[in-house]
């Protein structure tokens, strides 16, 4: 089991300590349910009355804290961040793979380092490039041509079409698929007509794929996610969309084809982005928004309505069919006014 003094985490986060520096840490927890070997850590003042009572056996704060913490104590900058990093120096997940199954198919002309920990049931395709140390999970499909940059972890049951490269110390969650066909469709007649999709999927390093999520190959460019990008699971990504860095986007949300969004940006869950939309950096989308038009401002937009009572809605919704009506007659009472003001004064 790995653990830390107080003084080796300090020294490691540029933090304060206050306390005993001998203090072990093995693990992370909340203020309300830390114990003795855990560490906690407080990032909003408005939780304040849990580090009153906790157990924690250490607790990153803010300076402006301090005074109100009863157990050992890192001061830092940003407590969230700081929890972050320590849960990551303390993670105790298991490997996505150990070792190699017995029963995998590794095409001879594939490249694939010893270091490469392989599940049950994997298949490398032919022309597959492998970085050290990855681990791939059981039941994986590794396309023809693919690339998989060094250090990348992918669990079971994850499909990398042909030709798609993933970069450095990405996390690929079970389930995902990436680089299935783009929905490119030619009609003629009444009949759809195929088009086939020639490009691949780009993806920089440290990005996190989410459980199911999906993202198709490009059209005839390719689909691009920059570095750093974290989808979470659900989200469809489709051709030749391109996904700037440090950006997130939340479960179930959809980015309809050649859509471009910058870096840095944060959309929430079940959203909807529009096709050829431009979204600049650092833009803000919240939840079930629907976007229908490109965004060149950074800010953040919205569209979804909060739930109401079930009376309340029915009546809105009819006021809504009647916006038109409304409007309509809100524009013939502006023109009479405009009009009585704008008449002559009647002599006495």
């Amino acid at each position: 089991m790995t653990a830390f003094t107080l003084a080796e985490l300090a020294e490691r986060l540029g933090a304060q300590l206050h306390g005993d520096a001998t203090a072990l840490i093995s693990a992370v927890g909340t203020l309300e349910e830390a114990t003795s070997g855990q560490i906690s850590f407080l990032s909003n003042s408005k939780y304040r009355k849990f580090l009153q009572t906790t157990t924690a056996g250490a607790v990153l704060i803010k300076d402006e804290d301090r005074e109100f913490c009863p157990v050992n104590a890192l001061v830092v900058k940003d407590p969230y961040v700081a929890f972050a990093r320590i849960a990551q120096w303390l993670d105790s997940t298991p490997a996505a793979a150990q070792g190699r199954a017995a029963n995998i198919q590794i095409d001879p002309s594939a490249l694939v380092p010893d270091s490469v920990q392989i599940g049950a049931n994997v298949v490398i395709a032919a022309g597959a490039v492998i970085g050290e140390n990855v681990q791939i999970g059981a039941g994986c499909f590794i396309g023809e041509g693919a690339v998989i940059g060094a250090g990348c972890k992918i669990w079971p049951n994850v499909t990398l079409y042909h030709r798609v490269q993933l970069g450095k110390n990405c996390l690929v969650h079970s389930g995902a698929v990436i680089g299935a066909d783009g929905f490119g469709f030619a009609n003629e007649r009444g009949r759809w007509v195929k088009i086939p999709q020639t490009g691949t999927v780009l993806i920089g390093d440290d990005c996190e794929i989410g459980a199911n999520t999906t993202i198709d190959r490009g059209a005839l460019e390719n689909t691009v996610i920059g570095q750093n990008v974290i989808l979470d699971n659900q989200v469809q990504i489709a051709h030749n969309v391109q996904i700037g860095d440090h950006t997130a986007i939340a479960g179930c949300t959809v980015v309809a084809g050649s859509t471009k969004i910058g870096r840095y940006c944060i959309i929430g869950g079940a959203c909807a982005i529009n096709g050829h939309m431009d979204i600049c950096d650092g833009v803000q989308i919240t939840g079930m928004s629907m976007i229908i038009k490109s965004i060149t401002e950074k800010g953040i937009y919205s569209s979804g309505t909060p739930a109401s009572s079930n009376l309340e809605w029915r009546k809105n919704s009819v006021r809504f069919r009647q916006l038109d009506q409304m409007y309509q007659k809100l524009r013939e009472l502006e023109q009479q006014v405009q009009r009585l003001s704008s008449a002559p004064p009647q002599d006495e």
